[in-house]
């Protein structure tokens, strides 16, 4: 499904269908710490109902089927659907997926005890969104969001390799991050309160050819270029890991998280 979002990359399109193989294979990379960022307070564990919106290939899902919740995952894209059913499907886990974009999601007031958003949040429509989110809560419910991002600016890799993306996608947003907090809509607190929110460094180890999968599983470009194009990148991009990067290494991440209680 081809998406054009003038907040996103200057309005250039992309379609994560593009990348679900690159995107099951290589983005399901978030360390231990990160999942145990949310068990610790609680939350998508044995006897809740949890709905992971933007799931993607059920990362989250299935990463986090071993501490007991009840999941089910939604997703715009219909390609990562089928990844997701087919990778949990192979695991045994019974998750229940639709590809829906949220916006469009039907579910009873009550639904779930936990919703989760994690690497997505900034899509939304979120004047059309929070109040459905409210809705599908049970009470106390909360809103899970979730963030992992490289830091360019002081690990030597990531920085040259948004440089090289940078060049067949000036537009980009994703680039050139820094550590911040989780940024939350004006009108989330409308029907949520801040509850906590974290910020802290993870190491994330790779190999060159997992790098190489990372990055071309980002929407700036396996989601956004031309097969012309990505083919260019895809040399010009294994040729500087090839000079530069050791066979394997870890890249510097920031991780964050922000749990918003239903009012």
């Amino acid at each position: 499904m081809l998406i054009s979002d003038q907040r996103i990359d200057g309005g250039k399109s992309f379609d994560w269908g593009r990348t679900s193989e690159d995107y099951a294979r290589f983005r399901d990379i978030y360390p231990e710490a990160f999942y145990r960022k949310i068990t610790d307070r609680g939350l998508c564990v044995k006897g809740q109902r949890v709905l992971d919106i933007g799931t993607g290939t059920g990362v989250l899902p299935r990463n986090m089927y071993r501490f007991g919740a009840k999941w089910t995952g939604t997703d715009i894209s219909p390609e990562q659907i089928d990844a997701a059913r087919r990778l949990s499907a192979a695991a045994g886990m019974e998750v229940q997926y639709s590809a829906i974009p949220t916006e469009e999601l039907d579910f009873p007031e009550g639904s779930f005890d936990v919703i989760t958003a994690c690497q997505c949040f900034w899509y939304f429509d979120h004047r059309k969104v929070m109040p459905m989110l409210h809705s599908f809560l049970g009470p106390d419910g909360r809103l899970v969001l979730l963030y992992m991002a490289w830091l360019p600016y002081e690990d030597e890799i990531a920085g040259a390799s948004e440089e090289i993306v940078l060049r067949y996608s000036p537009e980009w947003s994703g680039a050139g991050e820094t550590r911040h907090s989780i940024d939350i809509p004006e009108v989330a607190y409308d029907y949520f309160d801040l509850e906590s929110h974290e910020e802290y460094d993870l190491y994330v180890p790779f190999t060159r050819e997992s790098w190489q999968g990372r990055m071309k599983a980002c929407r700036g470009v396996g989601a956004s270029l031309s097969g012309e194009e990505l083919a260019s990148w895809e040399r010009e991009h294994w040729r500087m890991l090839s000079e530069r990067a050791p066979e394997s290494f870890n890249i510097l991440h920031y991780a964050a998280i922000a749990v918003l209680r239903k009012k």
